[in-house]
């Protein structure tokens, strides 16, 4: 579990200059870490640094401390309660908008689960993939279909989808990581 102070931390890194516009916030960094954790490509802290502040590029400094720690032992607390049989419980914000950490959260996870798409389809049914992917790719706010829009303006439809995400996570992960 992360100390307020990692997280701001890992914040003050995300919102820096030059990438800080491009960059996720915590929720988003988070939905990163667990697709990482989730997905059959396990991403190297390189991965998780381009993808949570949208930079083509690593600094020469290499990926900050504080980022590769907040990564690490986020992938381990993910992974050891997904092993013991628990749900993945997803951040929520002290103050503010749940509703928007959520929509952050699963753009992080959609934006890894499509840098990865052909890895995730082939370790798995596609279908099976895209019916467990639905509640985050319509909540990420990343696409403009039409039947998310609605779901996402549906107070009821859009909770319902947030409450299924625990356990399309655990499905997920068990899809990838389960023994045959």
């Amino acid at each position: 579990m992360l100390s307020n102070s990692d997280i701001e931390a890992l914040e003050d890194i995300l919102f820096a200059e030059p990438w800080g516009d491009h960059a996720l916030d915590f929720f988003g960094f988070h939905g990163v870490v667990c697709a990482s954790v989730i997905g059959p490509v396990s991403l190297e802290a390189e991965d998780l640094f381009r993808l949570a502040t949208g930079s083509e590029t690593v600094p020469d400094t290499g990926v900050p401390e504080i980022l590769t720690r907040c990564a690490r032992e986020l992938s381990q607390d993910m992974a050891h309660a997904l092993d013991m049989g628990q749900p993945l419980e997803l951040p929520e914000p002290e103050d503010g908008d749940p509703m928007n950490a959520l929509e952050n959260w699963c753009a992080g996870f959609v934006d890894t689960f499509l840098e990865n798409e052909e890895s995730w389809l082939e370790a798995a049914s596609e279908e099976e993939v895209a019916d467990l992917m639905v509640p985050m790719l319509t909540l990420s706010g990343l696409f403009e279909d039409e039947d998310f829009t609605k779901v996402r303006e549906d107070e009821k439809l859009a909770g319902r989808m947030a409450d299924a995400i625990p356990d399309s996570l655990t499905d997920l992960y068990l899809l990838f990581h389960a023994p045959d």
